[in-house]
């Protein structure tokens, strides 16, 4: 599984760098491919490119604050979560990503 996630928070500071270390812990402990961008006070950083969307399963974006050029994610899976959510949940999140996909 390739996951992606682009976090960010309406302040840009310590939120959005939580949620990414989160989120990349999680994916990993699933033994899942990840890779995180921080859209952060300090600009983009870790920037995740077209070639990283073309080989994703599933994105997951913060939902707090508007995330930049969200367009190159058009027609792929994108789960929403809260930034405090992806700080204190990463785990639960990925368990539902990985029950949703055993579904499918």
């Amino acid at each position: 599984m390739k996951l992606l996630a682009i976090t960010s928070c309406p302040s840009g500071v310590a939120h959005t760098y939580m949620a990414a270390e989160a989120l990349e812990i999680a994916a990993k402990a699933k033994g899942w491919d990840v890779k995180v961008e921080t859209q952060g006070s300090i600009g983009i950083e870790n920037e995740i490119t077209m070639s990283d969307v073309a080989d994703a399963d599933i994105i997951i974006l913060t939902k707090d604050i508007a995330i930049k050029n969200e367009e190159r994610f058009a027609g792929k899976k994108i789960v929403r979560v809260g930034v405090a959510d992806a700080v204190k949940k990463a785990p639960q999140i990925m368990d539902k990503i990985e029950a949703h996909l055993a579904q499918a």
